[in-house]
């Protein structure tokens, strides 16, 4: 009669796995510098500075729309901004740890009850606007 064997991969300790995550972990907060920004969410009006190489050069440029949403947590966080350019839907992914990030300033608070508005990208004209939290 066959009894039932399993056949396992060697086990890794979790002390290891963890001291992997701790080594990462310090890594990134060591070599990684994320902007200080104010407090924004997804609906708010934001304008976002940042540097723009041309060769040797250097030149500032803006971006200014509507934040769809806020993506991870410390040098992996990136937010998404829509704006509308001559009629058509422009959107820009930024990453907070971004060395070109100059500045961000936040326009307008917005009002909506979701943390990714990609709806947005579906409306036009007046259905588009977004109410100002006060």
């Amino acid at each position: 009669m066959l009894k039932n064997y399993y056949i396992c991969a060697p086990k890794f300790g979790t002390d290891t796995i963890e001291s992997m995550d701790a080594i990462l972990k310090h890594v990134r907060e060591t070599y990684s510098k994320t902007l200080e920004s104010p407090k924004f969410k997804a609906g708010d009006t934001i304008t976002v500075e940042y540097l723009i190489r041309e060769g040797e050069k250097t030149r500032p440029q803006r971006f200014q729309g509507v934040v769809l949403q806020r993506v991870g947590s410390g040098a992996t966080e990136t937010f998404t901004i829509r704006k509308i350019s001559g009629g058509i839907g422009v959107e820009r992914i930024f990453s907070m740890s971004n060395p070109n990030l100059t500045s961000i300033t936040v326009n307008k608070h917005g009002l909506v009850r979701r943390a990714r508005i990609f709806y947005l990208r579906n409306l036009t004209g007046k259905k588009a606007r977004i109410k100002e939290a006060r």
